[in-house]
């Protein structure tokens, strides 16, 4: 590990960015909007693994009806600004999924645009903390991951372990390993565990689903021991674990400046943290789809919005689109059964387009919160809330034409034409 580290240090150097993008981080389709686009960075992609003892086992805990302690293995998925490689390094993931019951998993494989151990092109970029959704793998958030690289964000996902989503049961240990694994995840990159490669000391967290859940907790959402969400674990994890119990700083993170939650869990009827929402400092950026039959919509993503009262905050909601905001478009071995297409496809959205409008909001919320680049809210400040019927102002020009904000009721960064059905609202921390 010692060698691991010294020849990662001496392989980074000032950020420099190759000369041409990879040929396959072209755009999905034309007409998505401006910053859906790559950067200028070959995305490099690697893998680690944390191994932590003495750590809470939650599945354990729950069916003892007591804290139990035990070792905890979390493998890493890493994307980083890498320095310009040749194409044929580039990596295929592979992942499975839990099937329809009562077929095996489905197996699967993603071609991706990174280039598997590249050298880094740097030192010190902007850290974005991962975390999936339910039953879930990495690999599904490789939209995300590598289109932050390209541009100069260090990348890192964990994969939780989850049990089958077909048990429900298995939701329970994840109320607490989710955030536990946030924090364990982040204590180990502060202490080193990547070396110079990212700047540790302010970080976004970025979570999908369950992961939403997660990253909200970890930033300082405090959970509600009194709450039908917390009401199916034991006595004694409550007490531990929820409001200002012995052992709930555990599941909080410092240094957050950035929180995304893509279609959270716990913000519905059965809320997780009730009033201890407004705990919650860091700006926020939900997206949520108005059609979403797993966390809701409002109760939901949207009343959790709402409810985070000490947040900068902003909701990108989706109109008719369900809870697959947060995954890859879906690979051919997925594409032969409904039940394996809809851990990815949206029924009414088409995904590149999906991916493409959250790449150009995220992009826009962490650079304005994470690298402080003011020129990014303007594209988070619209002319209205609304999206539908905004005409184009002003004398004829080209049919892909991008509006540079201002006076445009067209969002700055869309196309022309091409900005129906999202809804964008912002709410001030209240005093």
């Amino acid at each position: 590990m010692k060698r691991a580290l010294i020849g990662l240090a001496l392989a980074l150097s000032a950020p420099v960015a190759p000369a041409v993008p990879a040929p396959a981080l072209l755009p999905a389709e034309p007409g998505l909007p401006e910053l859906a686009a790559p950067g200028a960075f070959t995305p490099g992609t690697m893998t680690r693994t944390i191994v932590a003892a003495d750590q809470l086992d939650a599945a354990a805990s729950v069916a003892a009806g007591q804290v139990v302690r035990g070792t905890r293995t979390l493998p890493l998925r890493i994307w980083y600004p890498a320095r310009a490689a040749a194409a044929a390094s580039r990596v295929t993931y592979a992942a499975s999924l839990t099937a329809e019951p009562p077929h095996p998993p489905v197996h699967f494989t993603i071609a991706g645009s990174a280039v598997a151990d590249a050298p880094p092109a740097g030192q010190g970029f902007p850290l974005v903390v991962l975390s999936h959704g339910f039953d879930n793998d990495p690999a599904m958030l490789r939209w995300l991951g590598e289109n932050l690289a390209s541009k100069g964000y260090v990348v890192v996902a964990m994969a939780h372990h989850d049990g089958p989503i077909t048990d429900p049961r298995q939701a329970l240990p994840m109320m607490l390993r989710r955030p536990l694994d946030i924090a364990l995840t982040l204590q180990r990159l502060r202490a080193g565990l990547l070396g110079p490669l990212a700047d540790t000391r302010a970080v976004a967290l970025v979570g999908y689903s369950f992961g939403g859940y997660g990253v909200l907790t970890a930033a300082g959402a405090r959970l509600d021991a009194t709450g039908p969400w917390l009401a199916r674990l034991p006595a004694a994890l409550r007490t531990a674990y929820a409001g200002d119990g012995p052992a709930a700083a555990d599941l909080r993170v410092p240094g957050v400046a950035a929180v995304v939650a893509i279609s959270p869990a716990g913000g519905g009827a059965a809320t997780a943290w009730g009033a201890g929402l407004g705990q919650l400092h860091a700006p926020l950026l939900v997206l949520a789809g108005t059609a979403d039959r797993t966390v809701g919509y409002d109760p939901g993503p949207a009343s959790l919005f709402a409810a985070a009262t000490s947040s900068d905050r902003t909701l990108l909601t989706f109109e008719g689109a369900g809870h697959a905001l947060g995954t890859d478009p879906a690979p051919p071995q997925m594409r032969q059964a409904l039940w394996d297409m809809d851990w990815f496809e949206d029924p009414v959205w088409r995904k590149a387009r999906l991916n493409g409008i959250s790449l150009h909001f995220i992009t826009a919320f962490l650079g304005l919160h994470l690298r402080h680049d003011a020129a990014m809210q303007a594209y988070l400040s619209v002319p209205q809330e609304r999206s539908d019927g905004a005409a184009w102002k002003g004398a004829e020009t080209p049919y892909a034409a991008v509006s540079q904000g201002g006076d445009n009721p067209t969002w700055k960064g869309f196309v022309r034409n091409h900005q129906n059905g999202l809804i964008l609202r912002h709410l001030a921390p209240m005093p």
